[in-house]
């Protein structure tokens, strides 16, 4: 027994990175020297169908629980704040989108994904769709894995309970978002074994050629990221206060990007972001809330990893998407991804939604997620490092823009007389 624990402590401590990358080798080999060896296929698919069993309880008790503890009091002072973060996050949601229209990439799935699929006519056909899951019934919702059912009866069930319900049953709500998520975090300790039955199993069945597919899509989606952290936000930024953006992006980037690439946890950065924001000479009575805030509705990298994988499966499956619905993923992207979990891999959970747009089954989506995994060694970084130096990036950008409105100067680096912390 005390030989099992040893060994448990010591996976346990092992970085996910390392240990994903360790069961991404293994798999790959024994799929390309041993194929015969179906066994380990299981390993996929008990890996997959424990994240289809969490993932709408998941999504559902997130949301319900975020909204029932949101202050009104922070929407009215942080109004600014608020609309920067879902701002940068749908334009993270339009840059994936974009770039998956010029770099269209296809998914080669574990299982054949074709034989259930049935296309949308059109945008009245998805849009009909989309109205007809909100309104399902929210048991019926949960057991078919209807994300968007879940989402508007968690939203629905949240802002209630912000009305009416005791603080007493706030903290249960809260005790249950936590103990959800833990249960989750459980699930993708386990990632390494699932990602090894699935590289496995498209080893066997696809050769290593894969491995040129999934490369492929990772640029995209490292390359979509990038774009938003150094062209889009600056932008955007530039727009509010007619300045040079840069030196504000690069010390975000240096000081909070870099650190969030290698925690992959936006709330672990935190206290990070925190002490950067005292640097960059900030209101602590506004940043010492919306920094955690940030932390959990500005996902401009899950914005993007969803709308990508979700392209990609309907490029796979033949699926057309015209302007109209790409502006509706868009959006569907930029409000989903902002009840991510704050767990690493929390982006790829929300995918099943987006894909229910387009008619792809749960299975069929699943399987993206999957192979969301497998690229989300460096995804999940790149990810969480914009998520998280977003969050210090648009803090700084709405207080900057309420010191000029004050007649307040701008810190040096942005052109102004006021000398702020190095």
């Amino acid at each position: 027994m005390s030989v099992l624990k040893g060994i448990a402590r010591k996976y346990n401590d092992t970085s996910l990175i390392l240990r994903i990358v360790i069961g991404l080798v293994i798999g790959a080999a024994l799929g390309a020297l041993a194929p015969g060896l179906t066994g380990f296929g299981i390993l996929g698919d008990l890996f997959v169908g424990a994240l289809k069993a969490a993932a709408p309880i998941l999504v559902f008790v997130l949301v319900t629980a975020s909204l029932c503890q949101s202050s009104s009091t922070m929407d009215r002072r942080f109004g600014m704040v608020i609309g920067l973060y879902l701002l940068g996050t749908t334009l993270g949601g339009v840059t994936a989108v974009v770039g998956s229209k010029i770099f269209p990439q296809k998914i080669i799935f574990a299982k054949s994904a074709s034989s259930d699929i049935a296309p949308p006519s059109g945008f009245s056909e998805v849009l009909h769709n989309l109205l007809m899951n909100i309104v399902d019934n929210p048991v019926n919702a949960m057991v078919n894995a209807n994300y968007l059912g879940i989402l508007a009866w968690a939203v629905i069930l949240g802002i209630a309970l912000k009305r009416f319900a005791s603080d007493n049953t706030r903290r249960f709500m809260t005790d249950i978002s936590d103990a959800v998520s833990q249960a989750v975090r459980w699930i993708i300790n386990l990632a390494p074994f699932g990602i090894l039955g699935l590289m496995f199993t498209n080893v066997s069945q696809n050769g290593l050629s894969i491995f040129k597919d999934y490369g492929s899509l990772l640029l995209l989606l490292v390359g979509c990221m990038l774009v938003a952290a150094l062209i889009v936000n600056p932008v955007v930024c530039f727009l509010i206060l007619k300045r040079n953006p840069y030196p504000l992006l690069m010390r975000c980037i240096k000081e909070s990007a870099v650190m969030a690439f290698f925690t992959r946890s936006s709330a672990a950065n935190i206290p990070v972001n925190m002490k950067l924001c005292e640097k960059l000479g900030l209101d602590e009575d506004m940043y010492s809330v919306s920094i955690p805030l940030g932390a959990t509705i500005n996902m401009n990298g899950a914005a993007i990893t969803i709308a990508v994988m979700t392209m990609a499966a309907c490029n796979t499956l033949g699926i057309k998407v015209d302007m109209a619905s790409s502006i509706v993923l868009c959006v569907l992207a930029a409000l989903s991804a902002a009840g991510a979990s704050g767990v690493a891999g929390g982006s790829l959970m929300l995918i099943p939604m987006a894909c229910s747009l387009f008619g792809i089954s749960n299975d069929i989506a699943m399987q993206v997620v999957g192979v969301g995994f497998i690229v989300g060694v460096i995804q999940d970084s790149m990810e969480t490092a914009l998520n998280s130096s977003g969050d210090v990036f648009w803090a700084a950008t709405a207080e900057y823009r309420m010191w000029e409105k004050e007649g307040k100067e701008l810190p040096t680096f942005l052109g102004g007389t006021r000398k702020v912390g190095i």
